[in-house]
């Protein structure tokens, strides 16, 4: 059994594989740092016998406390995701240790689930990332645009009289009220500009397989125009790929 623990902006990710076969996952609201050793420790030891990890492996976008790095080496075959850690892609990303492990771990699994191909994979979240594998598997890199929630805070922070409106599904063009004006302009913006680079993608690449992954495709992914593979945990089958690579070496 294999323990994967994705630190996110808002949420802990723990998901449990055996081999290739996602088993369970749990979500957890964010914690306080000075938390984690402790819950991760509970949390293992309440997991069933049979379920008790082999390895384990965390990426975050927090720091990790020392004492529970200590923990996981002492007890398991255990990795950190960094930039110093091999994984099965060819990383031409110029800044490496800028880039952020949800992204390479993204890249990783549609890599895996589609070797041999171009990808560019989609991940709509905190931020909406797009990143690029081509059919050789190396990594090119990518971009970074604003999520949803994102675009809703920044509508009510920088102005003085528009509200902060809360994500919900919105199939209508054109908004008879201010709210419903703002989830047009952001859902209908959002699917228009991933529309856009998917096509801008499609005419530099051949085959291009699109794929999205993230919290927030639910609010877009039946309204874009191009074919696209839906991957729900596309980071946690990634993590779990780079600790198998790791552990065959």
């Amino acid at each position: 059994m294999k323990l994967i623990l994705d630190f996110g902006n808002t949420l802990l990710k723990i998901a449990l594989f055996e081999k290739k076969d996602l088993i369970n996952i749990w979500f957890q609201e964010k914690l306080h740092p000075n938390k984690h050793t402790n819950f991760i420790i509970d949390f293992i030891a309440k997991l069933p016998e049979k379920q008790k990890p082999d390895s384990i492996i965390i990426s975050s976008v927090v720091d990790i406390p020392v004492s529970l790095s200590e923990y996981l080496n002492k007890n398991f075959t255990f990795i950190e995701l960094s930039s110093n850690i091999p994984i099965p892609l060819t990383n031409k990303y110029k800044t490496p240790k800028s880039l952020g492990n949800d992204r390479l771990a993204a890249v990783v699994g549609a890599g895996n689930l589609y070797p041999g191909k171009n990808i560019l994979v989609i991940e709509a979240g905190t931020c909406i990332t797009f990143d690029f594998l081509n059919s050789k598997n190396e990594y090119l890199g990518g971009a970074i645009s604003p999520g949803i929630e994102m675009r809703f805070k920044s509508l009510n922070n920088f102005t003085d009289k528009l509200p902060l409106v809360s994500k919900r599904e919105c199939n209508n063009l054109i908004g008879q009220t201010t709210e419903e004006s703002i989830l047009s302009g952001i859902l209908n913006g959002v699917i228009a500009e991933i529309d856009g680079i998917i096509n801008s993608y499609l005419r530099n690449y051949e085959n291009l397989t699109v794929i999205l992954s993230g919290g927030d495709i639910k609010h877009f992914d039946k309204r874009l125009k191009n074919n696209i593979f839906a991957v729900p945990n596309l980071v946690l089958v990634g993590l779990n790929v780079i600790l198998d690579y790791n552990d065959k070496q």
